[in-house]
């Protein structure tokens, strides 16, 4: 069996994902805004609509609330529909949809019913598109019990997840940074799936922990590099699941770093970061040896200037600056 590493963009990776699902399974399709004749907004579905045809490739109206309900009404009726909503922005107006239908649905009906439903939506900013299409509300929805909530970092899991998410039986929705789009990696052909439950150490180290997902994951492993020069040792760790939270992986790591940098490009307020230092409080207090430190995006609606909108996001200094911190502290 060949082992020639493959080399693609995480764009492309969604859309082989995509391609294989409609392959595999007559009841799968997508739908949302501009999937087909324009090709996706970030051209994920480019050149699928010619492939499968209109009646599983499916343009909507711009309406979330209208086509996420048709997309749960699917998923009741048996189908597996991938629903893709252009900005997690937009999701709000699917809010209610998503809420109080597919992730309550199977448990008020005492499990009698599934909603076999994958919403993917971009998410985070760095293109200038400013503020009502560039937050991160990914943690928001991890809030939100009955529901998954994936946001691969890598193009491995964008190749990969999604296999798993249509398999999920419940709910998931797949968060997929438009900074990442354009990126490459390889792909080992050995790896046919992956998993959607756990965390992923991406770089071991001994001195600090770096927890995070998404675009900053290669973020923190480039302030990792750094650090390395300075001879402090970052572990990275890549959540790539917000819901169900991996926190043993995280609480494995701190002990053996004792330190913990949490970066994530939602607001402090509220976060899926403050989430895991309350957990690493409650759970594993006595591992720290100096506080858990936040990099976060600056409390604003993300400006659409280039140098304000990079000002307002988690940036490599900013993880150097409070990794170094803590080392200094312990």
């Amino acid at each position: 069996m060949s082992t020639t590493m493959t080399r693609m963009t995480y764009r492309e990776a969604c859309k082989q994902a995509i391609r294989d699902a409609l392959r595999a399974d007559s009841r799968c399709f997508v739908m949302g805004e501009d999937v087909g004749k324009y090709g996706g907004c970030y051209a994920v579905t480019k050149g699928l609509l010619e492939e499968f045809g209109p009646a599983r490739i499916v343009d909507t109206p711009l309406a979330e609330v209208g086509f996420v309900g048709a997309g749960v009404g699917a998923a009741l009726a048996g189908l597996r529909p991938i629903v893709e909503i252009m900005t997690c922005n937009f999701s709000l107006l699917a809010l209610d949809q998503i809420m109080n239908n597919a992730a309550t649905i199977p448990h008020m009906s005492g499990g009698q019913f599934a909603v076999p439903l994958v919403i993917r939506m971009a998410t985070g900013a760095g293109r200038q598109l400013a503020a009502q299409h560039s937050h991160s509300l990914e943690g928001w929805f991890a809030h939100i019990p009955g529901l998954k909530v994936l946001v691969p970092a890598t193009v491995e899991d964008a190749r990969h997840m999604l296999a798993a998410a249509l398999a999920d039986p419940n709910p998931v929705l797949i968060f997929e940074h438009i900074v990442l789009y354009n990126t490459e990696g390889e792909l080992d052909p050995a790896v046919s799936a992956v998993d959607i439950e756990h965390a992923r150490v991406r770089r071991p180290g001994r001195d600090v922990s770096l927890v995070t997902y998404g675009n900053s994951l290669p973020k923190c492993l480039a302030a990792a590099q750094q650090l390395a020069g300075e001879g402090i040792e970052a572990e990275v760790i890549d959540l790539r699941v917000l819901r169900p939270l991996d926190t043993a992986t995280v609480i494995e790591s701190l002990t053996r770093t004792h330190r913990c940098v949490i970066v994530d490009e939602g607001w402090k307020s509220g976060s899926i970061s403050a989430e895991i230092a309350a957990r690493l409080a409650e759970d594993a207090l006595y591992e720290l040896d100096a506080p858990v430190r936040r990099v976060c995006a600056r409390e604003v609606p993300v400006p659409y200037a280039e140098h304000m909108e990079m000002a307002s996001l988690p940036q490599v200094p900013d993880i150097v600056a409070a990794a170094r911190s803590l080392v200094k502290a312990g």
